[in-house]
Parts: C-alpha cells; sequence; structure tokens
C-alpha cells in the first residue's frame, strides 16, 4: 500500500519461501522418518486442496473486477496473467516479459502477484521426489537417510545460491522470477527442518546458555529481516547474494522456535491479533493485490491514504470469510478426501473454467473499436486540436478538457508500432555487422541526389518517428532511423533508472552508439537528430561530476565526428515527465477532468542535458524544445485539446506525437 515506506519490503516472498521449505519438508521427513517412503499422490492431492479453492476464487473474481473497471486495452494482458496463475506459471510469463524493453511501462495486473505461488509449487512437484531418492540411496547403502539427505539438500542450496548469483548479475530483469534461483531458500528451510528433527526443545533449555545463545540468534534473525526490508529497494540487485541476509535471518529465528520453549518474541507474536493474521495470511495475500490494482478506478482517482485503509479493512474481511468457508470446507471436504483422483479432476475443472472466462475476455477485448491512429483534425489547420489548443488558450476554452481517445491501444504506441505498416517505403535494414540497436530506412527520395537524415536514440528518440515521417516525405528524405531501447548512445552506458546495467549492456550500449556515429559521419548523411532519455539513463566518464555536467561535455565530444564532417546535429528535448511527476493512470482516473492531472511546469520539466549540451555547444549542436506544446507558463498537462498527451509512463501518444509534425518541421532548417 505504501511501497516508498518500506523499500525492500519484497523481502517478505524470501522470508514466505523458507518459512514454506521447512513447513512442507518437516512433513516429508516425518513420513519418511516413519517408513521410508512418501505418498505422492496424497501429498499432491491435500495441496491442491489446501492452495487451490481460495486462489481459484479469488482469480475469478479478479478476472470479474478487471472486466467491469479496467479499461478495455488492459483486458487482454490481465486474462493472460490470471491463466498463467491459474496454472501456476505466471512467474515464468513475468520472467519472459520482463526481458522486452517494452514491459518496463507494463501495468501491474490483477494477478501479478501469483508469481510467488507459481514458483513455490514449482518447486514442490520436485522436491518430494529429490528427498525420496536421497533418503532411499542413504538407508540403502546403510550411510543414512538424514546424512545422504542433508548433504543432498546443502547441495541443491549451494547450486541454486550460486546460480541465483550469477543470473542477478547477467540477467537482473528475469532472474527476479525464475524458480531454479530461488530453489535454495525453500532447501535452507528444509534443512532447519531436517535439524529440528534432531534436536529436541529439552536438550536446549538444560543448558540456559545454549538457551540464551538461540535467543540473541532470533533477535539477530529478526534484526537481519528488518534491515533488508528498510534498506533495499527497487535498485538493489535482487536476489542474488543479497537475498541471504533476509533467508538466513529467517532460518535464525525458526531454529529458536524450534529449541526454545518460549521464545522471546512470544509476547508479541502469541497475541490473538497476531495469530489471527497468520491464520488468514493465505487469503489475505490472494485478496490485496487485486483489490489495490482496480481500486483506483473503482473510486475514480489515485488512491488516498483512506482508501488504502478502507481496501485493507476490506481484504481482512475478504480473508476472514475465505478461510472459513472456502479454505477449511476445501481442505476437509470428505467427497475429495476419499480419492485423490477426484482432486484432480476437480483442479482441472476448475482451471478449465477460469481459463475459458480468460479467453472470453481476450476475444472480447479484441472486438471494441480501436484508437484512430490518424491524428483527429488532421490538415493545414488544427484550431484548438492537441498542442495547438495551448497556442489559442483564448479561443479554446476547453484545452484542458476531456480526451476524445482516453484509451490507449498499441494501435497508438509511437515506439513500437513499426512504419512499415504505414509507409511502404520503409523497410528494416541492417546498418551496422552484428549491431544490436533496430534500424529502419525510409526512402522517399526522387532522385539521385538524396537527403539522408538520421534519427538516433532510444525509444524517446523513437517515439518522435511518426511526427518526422511526414517530414521525410514532404521533403523527400532518405530517413534512417536507429534505436536501442534504454540506452545513452553517446557512451560510458551505466545503468538505466538508478539500476546498473550488466557489463554485456553497457558494452553493447556504447559499441552502438559510437558505430551509429561513425558510419553517419562517413556514408554522406546530411542531417542527424539526436533523443534519449538523458534525465534517466546513467553515464560514467569517471570525474565523478554530476550527470547534467558529464551529459553536457559527454554530448559535445559525441557529436565532434560529425561537426566535422558537416553534419547538422539537433538534439529534441525530451517531453516533460509523466509517470515520475503523477499517477500514469491520471488521464484515465480524471476523464471528465483531466485537468487535475496537471503539474508545475518546473517539476514536470526540469533541465534537459540534452538541451544544456547544446546551449553550451556555440552552435555546434541545434536544439529543438517544444515544451511549449506541452506546458502553458505555469503548468503541465497529461492531456491537451481532446488528445492524450502520453501512452504510458514516459512516452507520447503517436497522435500527440503525429500532431507535432509542422511544429518539428518548423525547427528543422
Amino acid at each position: 500500500m505504501w511501497p516508498a515506506r518500506l523499500s525492500g519490503g519484497y523481502v517478505g516472498v524470501d522470508v514466505f519461501f523458507v518459512v514454506s521449505g521447512f513447513l512442507i519438508s518437516l512433513h516429508l521427513l516425518k513420513q519418511l522418518q516413519a517408513s521410508n517412503g512418501i505418498s505422492f499422490a496424497e501429498f499432491y492431492a491435500r495441496r491442491i486442496r489446501r492452495l487451490l479453492p481460495a486462489a481459484l476464487l479469488v482469480l475469478a473474481v479478479a478476472l470479474v473486477l478487471a472486466w467491469i473497471y479496467l479499461p478495455y486495452p488492459r483486458w487482454e494482458r490481465n486474462a493472460q496473467e490470471i491463466a498463467s496463475s491459474a496454472f501456476y506459471v505466471e512467474n515464468w510469463f513475468l520472467a519472459g516479459k520482463s526481458v522486452n524493453y517494452s514491459e518496463l511501462n507494463a501495468v501491474a495486473s490483477v494477478s501479478q502477484h501469483y508469481w510467488s505461488l507459481s514458483v513455490e509449487e514449482q518447486f514442490y512437484l520436485l522436491w518430494p521426489l529429490l528427498l525420496l531418492a536421497l533418503w532411499l540411496i542413504g538407508s540403502r547403502r546403510r550411510l543414512g537417510g538424514a546424512k545422504v539427505t542433508l548433504l543432498g539438500m546443502a547441495a541443491v542450496v549451494c547450486g541454486s545460491l550460486a546460480l541465483s548469483v550469477w543470473w542477478t548479475a547477467a540477467h537482473p530483469a528475469p532472474a527476479y522470477f525464475v524458480t531454479p534461483v530461488r530453489f535454495w531458500e525453500f532447501g535452507l528451510g528444509a534443512i532447519v527442518a531436517l535439524g529440528s528433527l534432531r534436536f529436541s526443545v529439552s536438550s536446549i533449555e538444560h543448558s540456559k546458555p545454549a538457551a540464551v545463545g538461540m535467543q540473541l540468534a532470533a533477535i539477530v534473525g529478526f534484526a537481519m529481516i528488518i534491515w533488508s526490508a528498510v534498506t533495499y529497494s527497487s535498485v538493489t540487485a535482487f536476489p542474488g547474494w543479497r537475498a541471504t541476509v533476509p533467508a538466513f535471518g529467517t532460518a535464525l529465528v525458526i531454529i529458536c522456535g524450534t529449541v526454545v520453549a518460549r521464545p522471546w518474541h512470544s509476547v508479541l507474536t502469541s497475541i490473538r491479533p497476531v495469530q489471527y493474521i497468520g491464520n488468514v495470511s493465505y487469503s489475505l495475500y490472494l485478496w490485496h493485490w487485486p483489490l489495490l490494482v482496480v481500486g483506483p478506478f473503482v473510486v475514480g482517482r489515485t488512491l488516498q491514504a483512506t482508501d488504502k485503509i478502507v481496501i485493507g479493512v476490506i481484504t481482512l474481511v475478504l480473508a476472514g470469510l475465505t478461510k472459513r468457508f472456502v479454505e477449511d470446507p476445501g481442505r476437509r471436504w470428505a467427497w475429495l478426501q476419499a480419492r485423490p483422483r477426484r482432486t484432480y479432476v476437480a483442479m482441472l475443472v476448475c482451471m478449465l473454467v477460469v481459463a475459458l472466462g480468460c479467453t472470453g475476455l481476450i476475444i472480447n477485448s479484441r472486438t471494441w473499436t480501436t484508437v484512430p491512429t490518424a491524428a483527429p483534425g488532421a490538415g493545414d489547420s488544427f484550431g484548438c486540436v492537441g498542442p495547438y489548443a495551448l497556442q489559442n488558450l483564448a479561443q479554446c476554452p476547453d484545452a484542458f478538457g476531456p480526451s476524445r481517445y482516453p484509451y490507449m491501444t498499441d494501435d497508438v504506441n509511437s515506439y513500437l508500432t513499426a512504419p512499415s505498416q504505414t509507409y511502404s517505403q520503409c523497410q528494416e535494414v541492417t546498418r551496422v555487422p552484428d549491431g544490436v540497436g533496430t534500424d529502419t530506412a525510409c526512402d522517399f527520395s526522387d532522385s539521385a541526389d538524396k537527403t539522408k537524415v538520421l534519427l538516433l536514440g532510444d525509444s524517446h528518440a523513437q517515439q518522435w518517428q511518426y511526427a518526422l515521417l511526414p517530414i521525410a516525405q514532404a521533403r523527400h528524405w532518405q530517413l534512417i532511423t536507429s534505436y536501442m531501447g534504454a540506452c545513452s548512445p553517446i557512451g560510458g552506458y551505466v545503468g538505466f533508472r538508478d539500476v546498473p546495467a550488466p557489463g554485456y549492456v553497457a558494452a553493447d550500449c556504447d559499441n552502438w552508439g559510437q558505430e551509429e556515429r561513425d558510419l553517419a559521419a562517413g556514408d554522406g548523411t546530411s542531417i542527424v537528430l539526436i533523443s534519449f532519455a538523458a534525465r534517466e539513463e546513467q553515464i560514467d566518464d569517471g570525474t565523478g561530476r554530476d550527470q547534467y555536467s558529464q551529459y553536457v561535455d559527454g554530448l559535445a565530444a559525441y557529436v565532434a565526428p560529425l561537426v566535422s564532417a558537416g553534419v547538422k546535429v539537433y538534439v529534441i528535448g525530451d517531453p516533460p515527465l509523466n509517470a515520475l511527476v503523477r499517477d500514469p493512470d491520471c488521464a484515465l482516473l480524471h476523464r471528465n477532468d483531466p485537468s487535475e492531472c496537471a503539474v508545475a511546469r518546473n517539476t514536470a520539466q526540469p533541465p534537459d542535458p540534452l538541451l544544456g549540451a547544446a546551449a553550451q555547444s556555440g552552435g555546434a549542436i541545434a536544439a529543438i524544445d517544444l515544451t511549449d506544446w506541452f506546458c502553458d507558463a505555469t503548468q503541465c498537462y497529461s492531456v491537451v485539446g481532446g488528445v492524450t498527451v502520453y501512452f504510458d509512463n514516459d512516452h507520447l501518444n503517436r497522435q500527440y506525437s503525429t500532431l507535432l509534425s509542422p511544429l518539428l518541421a518548423s525547427r528543422i532548417a
């Protein structure tokens, strides 16, 4: 509800994995100890009866809530994730999406939190089999089932932890979700469970120093969990080795609880309200997230503190009701308990029902009329449409009123829609061998004497392509575009949005920027237009100076070969910030009065290093600053002249970008 107040609160998932590994493995180990075997059919049937009734109920309700309250462009993604959650593969869905740059701006789905449940169940598909194999090997070779099992679990923990460290460093985005990098946390809990079978409470209680030591260990464990929750944040490379802090802290707390009759924290953890929260915690976890996602669209505004408190109360009530009328009856239903096969059949039927509902929502989403790709009011005179309303405020009384097309679909994605879908003269090309960027050539020339123009940068350059394409067509340019997402082409790239980039990504970024620059300097290019999110992409020139200063000098050095070759260099300043200064859904939540989303100009448009570099270049770099077409003298807006400004968190709506074409043309000689 207040993620900024506890920036590392996500370590609760790691705590959960260790606790789960302890509890479930303890049950399995007791079976092995008693009978040298595990009843797999009954084990999985119990897991299904324990987890699926509540999980599938919440998914079904979340599907209905998404259909009723969320805007239709979000139906398909939510339906896909609900189906993935129903079949316990949500973590792999998110891992696959997270490697796509466009997903950086994806909004949360109503079932995104099911990823951790997916990881847990995938682990328990394999874990009982491994435990049985290890136990039988040890028993039959007279090495001792417990000893061989311990060695095997230790191997899993060490191997998975090593994999987690490597994967987090090499592929940080998907590493958070993939199952193998989390195995070690469950395994750590399992090792604690095995140890608890070997040491009784009385053996520790009779030794006062040992009991005191265990109490201190629990204090240290809690401190490790709290420290990581407070100090970690969205920029922490996680899980990797940093996950060991909350995980081993949890293990220390559990160890104390298994060998000390009354741990020091029992004063708090044994009281009735805390016990109640623990009792309904599963349903609490299931319900809270979809209510938070849908909540703003129910109340029609960004959630306030009182709204969040109300959602918290509703979540508690729903969790209590679900525990009493769904979780417990589902676990104890005699008809299901009679034969495991019945449980499996019921599971498949319920999963298929949810999947069918998801399919229906996807089909329904595709029947809606899409947003027109052509900008409304196209022609020589735009009057009060889009940015032109800002220049005619006296004649445009509703300049900041409702958007004609408030719902953003992929049709108005300004930075991913391929120009070849609109212009037959455009085709993808490879300019640099083994290049990592995305290049497109649009040849509108009608003679051998071609004016070659290059648009270079990240997706913040790409969002200008539909403003430039009409110019290129009118002036008969050969327009080349070259993009690399979340990359600063000027060199020294080290990260994006305070998140350090893996070394190979930084190297690819630097190489791409230099190769494209050098190619343009020698192939007859007349004009180079550069734009990228300089306020979000970090560089390091080794001087330790602030980013603004590094960019000013770095850009001057970067364009020097172009200027020497006689190329005219322009930088296009970034539009005002969106998600960093307002709720990215603000224009939707305030459809009737989007002026509620206005942000002070100096807040929404802090100094742009690109424009700063141009100002200090002595005329070598020309600046294109379009701020006045997004803002009046005091405020910047999310809807102007009946047109939504932004497609997502930080990219323009293609409609708005297209409308800016004549204005951009007037700035390019």
